[in-house]
């Protein structure tokens, strides 16, 4: 039989809402956040409005958002859980006593028991009041007559910056009477002593410890009188935490591989729904929480809260991001020593973003360098004071001292590396002890563009080489000629990648004969203006002219582009890469010796292959004319392969040297200043004396210094014999590690950390923008530059995210959701 719907008034829906959220909320005041969220609003929503409960929505697959923690449904399922073994509540991190409500429930109260008092960390520097003074860490402990500690649990700090003052845990939750442990926290530092003495030896201080501890014994052993609806309520904060922990799951691995988390539709089972509501009805289809989760969904039973839209995506990219900063920072904060990489470029909205980058030597189980990814920064202004200016900010939002830093590395921009104006003289000026390092890599390829442009022939050269490529790559028909005569493809080259020269000639070095049979093949189209071009770069790739300037240049590119694979690595130390440009420099010295006959024999077997005539055609020597002077003119070379070498061989070679000593003259000096690091056993005493000083005052600011000269030379002298003759810096810290030797040298342990962490190039700010082009592309250009960092800092820090907890993630989630009850 067919059941009869019931038609209601406005009024009689208006009552029956009113009745049901009253309910509700009766409901709600008895029970715990299921995610172990707190009772209270944190600090950055205490100014917001009380919210009322959304009207309960049951259409099917809906997603929607909570402010409030979801209702628990009464289902009789959940009785089942007192059939199994008993498991312990779950309770998250304890709560600063600055967020805690002004009227506290007895749900409050238990869950507070449960977390526990708040504990300040023992790295954690009290802040001092106008009169200097401030709270000290061993308050938190009370001497007896005996002389033995007895720690004080009760005592907990507010390190909040409105707050900083001290608070009584069990009289904050027990007590009624107005006292400034209980309601605003004592700050008396001159007197806290006293106050606190007074304060514990009170019979209201004893009485609330006694129900604290009561209470604590009764939750710890599931005596209390609440406990079967606690059982059920604990059952259903971990079905919630587990729900939770796959979500962080998808959302961290969606953010890893750059993928897009939303579509056109947000509703579940929807065509464009976007990637992370796939992922769940995916996991749905084998994991049962999940698939009991989308059920409820899916049958109406969440009338506040699914988990599964916009907002809580995003608050959990924040959530996992925030922990992985926290870990990086903590890192650099205990490495104490750190350098700074930067590098700007603009993205697909035009907007210029600042790579951030910091490196540091982690002390672990061996020394370790890291380069941890600090995120994405607006730079409205590309000058030397607006590039300062936003990185003093962000460093000091992430509470990193720039006292700290030993180092810093940029390109070779003149806003960046100008001695007067540049971000690197500004920062000096802050703090001497940042020496500059130019990026080697870029270094490198200035090197090269120097060169290129130092010969009409080598100008030429390159010139030729785009036009094979776009030729080719002007048709598909032309590429797939292309691609049946060699093996490896034409490249074009670019003026600020550090490969693409050498990749560009690699095809024309060793498949010369093929390239040019190509050509022939594309002459045989019936384009009129392809034939020409295509006959003409068939002539000039079979001269002999082109064949040698392709062998030398290789040659040269060959030299330079191993140095620079080598300098990008992100664990490169100073000293490696000005030994790899010093023998980066011998070879070339070497190669201007025997160069050009080398290349005159590669050139004609190349030649023999194409069978061409290995002859340099000659040119017409031009006379110019010269206004009268006391010297003669310089005679015209007659020989066109002697001509050759001196116009476009020697120059190209020389100005490669040349250039690689010029541009890393200031790359030498710094590395200078900390060689007896290394070579300290080729020095007689005084050059030994001599340089420890030079370091000292290098790393001398003011009246603070980071070693002192005397007791390293000292040290350095006492030293036991080492492994091998030749150590690396980081391969002396790790032996001096190893050994547990840090207290005996402790100077030279310093000074070796220092050496560390200075950078060599900011490869790794130029990788960082390669993820920035795959997370913020043309369809998601208008993307926030908040979400875009935090995106960046998941996927690039990926490895550091493999370390973060979950329950620390769902911790932090819950605190920001947390929401005030109402009665």
């Amino acid at each position: 039989m067919a059941s009869k719907r019931i038609y209601l008034s406005g009024a009689e829906k208006r009552k029956k809402k009113k009745f049901d959220e009253e309910k509700w909320s009766k409901e709600k005041g008895s029970i715990l956040k299921y995610i172990g969220a707190p009772d209270s609003k944190p600090e950055e929503y205490s100014e917001l409005p009380e919210q009322d409960a959304p009207v309960p929505s049951h259409s099917s697959g809906s997603v929607q958002e909570a402010v409030l923690p979801p209702r628990p449904p009464h289902s009789p399922e959940p009785q089942k859980a007192s059939s199994t073994p008993e498991q312990p509540p779950i309770y998250s991190k304890p709560l600063d006593p600055a967020n805690w409500p002004t009227i506290l429930s007895d749900a409050f109260r238990t869950d507070a028991v449960g977390r526990g008092p708040f504990q300040i960390s023992s790295d954690f520097t009290f802040p001092k009041k106008e009169d200097g003074r401030s709270f000290h860490y061993h308050y938190f402990c009370r001497t007896l007559v005996n002389g033995e500690e007895m720690k004080r649990t009760w005592l907990i700090y507010s390190k909040k910056k409105k707050k900083n003052a001290l608070y009584c845990f069990c009289c904050k939750l027990f007590s009624t009477k107005e006292q400034k442990l209980v309601t605003e926290g004592l700050t008396d530092w001159k007197n806290i002593g006293t106050l606190l003495k007074s304060h514990e030896s009170s019979p209201a201080h004893i009485a609330h410890m006694a129900t604290w501890k009561d209470l604590q014994l009764r939750l710890q052993t599931g005596k209390t009188i609440d406990q079967a609806e606690r059982t059920l309520l604990e059952a259903e904060k971990r079905r919630w935490r587990d729900v939770l922990t796959r979500l962080i799951a998808i959302v961290q691995s969606l953010a890893e591989r750059n993928l897009a988390f939303r579509g056109s539709s947000n509703t579940l089972h929807q065509q464009n729904n976007g990637n992370f509501l796939k992922e769940v009805e995916l996991l749905a289809k084998f994991d049962p929480v999940m698939k009991q989760h989308i059920e409820r969904v899916e049958s109406g039973q969440f009338s506040h809260s699914s988990y599964l839209g916009n907002i809580i995506q995003n608050e959990l990219i924040a959530s996992i991001s925030t922990k992985i900063m926290d870990t990086m920072v903590t890192e650099v904060k205990q490495s104490e020593y750190y350098s700074i990489i930067l590098d700007c470029t603009p993205d697909v909205s035009h907007q210029e973003q600042m790579s951030v980058v910091i490196r540091t030597v982690k002390m672990d189980k061996k020394p370790e360098i890291k380069e941890h990814f600090m995120g994405f920064l607006v730079a409205s202004e590309t000058t030397g004071l607006g590039l300062s200016s936003l990185i003093i900010k962000k460093l000091t939002e992430l509470n990193i001292l720039l006292e700290d830093c030993r180092g810093q590395s940029y390109d070779n921009g003149a806003n960046m590396k100008g001695r007067n104006k540049g971000v690197q003289a500004r920062l000096l000026e802050k703090n001497p002890r940042a020496l500059y390092v130019p990026c080697g890599a870029h270094s490198l390829n200035l090197m090269i563009s120097d060169a290129a442009t130092a010969s009409i022939d080598a100008t030429s050269y390159f010139g030729t080489v785009q036009k094979l490529y776009n030729l080719f790559s002007a048709s598909p028909q032309r590429w797939a000629i292309l691609k049946d005569y060699v093996t490896v493809a034409l490249k074009t080259w670019s003026d600020t990648r550090w490969e693409s020269r050498i990749n560009s000639i690699e095809a024309v070095r060793y498949q010369a004969s093929n390239v040019r049979e190509a050509l022939l093949k594309v002459r045989e189209m019936s384009d009129p203006l392809t034939k020409v071009e295509a006959q003409s770069l068939a002539e000039e790739v079979g001269s002999y002219r082109f064949i040698i300037c392709t062998v030398i240049w290789y040659d040269i590119l060959h030299i330079v582009n191993h140095v620079s694979k080598l300098l990008q690595s992100p664990k490169m130390q100073l000293d490696v890469a000005v030994d790899l440009l010093t023998k980066a420099k011998t070879s070339l010295t070497n190669y201007r010796r025997i160069g050009f006959t080398s290349a005159q024999v590669s050139a004609k077997d190349m030649c023999e292959e194409m069978n061409v005539e290995a002859v340099l055609k000659e040119k017409r020597l031009r006379s110019t004319k010269r206004h009268f002077a006391y010297e003669a003119a310089d005679e015209p070379i007659a020989d066109a392969m002697k001509r050759l070498e001196m116009t476009f061989f020697n120059v190209v070679v020389d100005t490669t040297i040349q250039s690689l000593t010029d541009r890393f003259k200031t790359l030498s000096e710094v590395r200078d200043q900390f060689g007896m690091l290394l070579n300290f056993q080729k020095l007689d005493d005084q050059s030994l004396n001599n340089q420890c000083d030079k370091l000292c005052k290098t790393l001398n600011s003011g009246n603070e210094s980071d070693i002192d000269g005397k007791e390293l030379a000292m040290e350095v002298k006492h030293l036991p014999s080492l492994p091998s003759d030749e150590m690396t810096a980081l391969e002396l810290l790790t032996f001096i590690h190893k050994k547990h030797f840090e207290e005996l040298y402790p100077n030279l342990w310093v000074a070796l950390r220092i050496a560390c962490t200075l950078p060599v190039t900011v490869a790794s700010a130029e990788r960082s923008f390669s993820k920035l082009k795959l997370i913020k592309t043309y369809l998601r250009s208008s993307m926030g530059q908040e979400r875009l960092s935090v995106l960046a800092i998941i996927s690039i820090n990926h490895e550091v995210g493999k370390d973060v907890l979950y329950e620390d993630i769902i911790d932090d989630f819950a605190s920001k959701k947390a929401r005030k009850q109402r009665f």
